[in-house]
């Protein structure tokens, strides 16, 4: 079952509710006025017929007036008036040929209640009525005939209105709901046209604000974020493409040239220490694109261990120091931490150490004098360590561009590398829910800015 025809179901299920219960509602209000109003007839006729006895003593007197004025004036069907004594003896009577017996029970709910209401198996309406002081009462009844026969009218006309308004609700609904969910049916065939080759399609959107627009909003946004990644991919793998095919088209090139002449031994050996080289840039390529892919959908985990930052600072210099001999690394504190908590973090000690490797090696690649200055700070709430080094600036239209894969500024051009190092450690900072901010201060220093939050402090609040 699609969701339009389960949607007008639903709609005209409601509506059939609404209308039963009005139509039930409708029926029972009147059946109880009809029943409240013929009793109120009926008890009025009691009362005139008692009347007009009490006041003629004279038979003949009864006969002509109150045969006349109740029986052929009397708005009840049928009218039965006895009038009875305590013993439920009959004193007077209408019509003659009434036969009526009154049992003692029914005496005492009569004089015990004042006015007392039943029906019969016939549906006649009785009201006994105890005539004050005398002792005596009276029992009217009548068929409200006119009163059942509106009733059952009534009963027809609520029954056919309740089909009739039903079957009207079902169109209207069906109706209803395919206009309302026109422009999703739209959205629903966009999509299907919607394949990776043309992502810069949209749909159209209007200034109404309503859940339709807005998810075609959403849609709309969805589309560009997969074109932007899509674009991202696609730069990607002509990159990678290019700068694999770089050193396999050299290390052929030297490879086929050996083979085309005889070298001596120092020649050979020349060329080997020329192919380990280019060997071990392509190792260092592929390691950085398998970081990349390794831990490009890895996301923050509340359970990582904590960490001291310093600690993780002071680990990865020793190491950088290994790889880069002519390295000088000093490391500073912006300020005196108050306490041991400054400087914890919740994070992964292999992501964080290749993170600041990378910075390390890139200011030191990049410096004029092969030093790098490592200073730590703490506000409480976040911790910074900043990677300070003297060398020529990045102009303004490459601060934004740095952190994208294989991009190479300005000042690169003349040192080996493939732009995947800020790429690497702007993923790895990301993944620990902090930034990596470049900025060039006075003097030809840039600094890189590592921000992190503070663990401890986080846990208090």
């Amino acid at each position: 079952m699609n969701l339009k025809l389960r949607f007008a179901l639903l709609f005209t299920f409601f509506v059939a509710v609404i209308l039963l219960i009005s139509s039930v509602t409708i029926y029972f209000l009147y059946y109880n006025y009809r029943e409240s109003d013929f009793y109120e007839r009926v008890k009025n006729e009691g009362v005139q017929y008692y009347n007009t006895t009490s006041q003629n003593t004279n038979r003949s007197d009864i006969a002509s007036k109150i045969l006349t004025s109740i029986l052929h004036n009397s708005t009840v069907y049928d009218e039965r008036v006895v009038i009875i004594d305590g013993n439920g003896k009959i004193i007077n009577k209408i019509p003659d040929t009434l036969h009526f017996a009154a049992d003692q029970a029914l005496i005492d709910k009569i004089k015990l209640q004042k006015e007392y209401y039943w029906y019969d198996d016939n549906n006649y309406q009785y009201v006994g009525l105890a005539v004050f002081n005398t002792g005596n009462a009276v029992i009217a009844a009548g068929f409200d005939k006119p009163g059942f026969r509106k009733l059952s009218n009534l009963k027809l006309i609520l029954f056919f209105v309740f089909v009739g308004g039903l079957i009207l609700t079902a169109f209207v609904s069906f109706f209803f709901v395919r206009q309302a969910f026109m422009p999703l049916t739209k959205l629903s065939l966009q999509m299907k046209k919607t394949t990776f080759q043309n992502l810069t399609q949209r749909i159209k959107v209007t200034d109404t604000k309503d859940e339709i627009n807005e998810i075609a909003r959403n849609f709309n946004g969805m589309l560009e974020r997969l074109d932007g990644a899509f674009d991202f991919q696609k730069s990607f793998v002509y990159h990678a493409s290019h700068e694999l095919r770089t050193p396999l088209a050299t290390m052929l090139s030297q490879t086929e040239s050996a083979l085309g002449k005889k070298m001596t031994e120092g020649e050979y050996e020349t060329l080997l220490i020329s192919l380990k080289e280019e060997q071990q840039e392509m190792i260092e390529l592929t390691n950085s694109l398998l970081l990349l892919s390794q831990y490009d959908n890895m996301g923050y985990i509340q359970d990582w261990p904590y960490l001291r930052i310093d600690e993780i600072v002071y680990d990865t210099v020793s190491h950088a120091k290994r790889m880069l001999p002519n390295l000088i690394v000093d490391i500073m504190f912006g300020s005196i931490p108050e306490n041991d908590d400054d400087y914890i973090i919740r994070g992964n000690e292999t992501l964080l150490k290749s993170a600041f490797t990378n910075l390390i090696k890139n200011a030191y690649i990049y410096s004029i004098d092969q030093k790098v200055n490592i200073t730590l700070e703490s506000d409480g709430y976040a911790i910074f360590v900043h990677f300070d080094n003297t060398g020529t600036q990045l102009p303004n239209d490459e601060k934004d561009k740095i952190m994208t894969p294989f991009f190479r500024g300005g000042n690169a051009l003349k040192t080996k590398g493939y732009g995947l190092g800020l790429s690497i450690v702007n993923r790895f900072i990301s993944i620990h829910k902090g930034t990596v901010t470049y900025t060039p201060i006075s003097n030809d220093i840039n600094r890189f800015t590592v921000t992190l939050d503070n663990a401890a402090e986080k846990n208090k609040a």
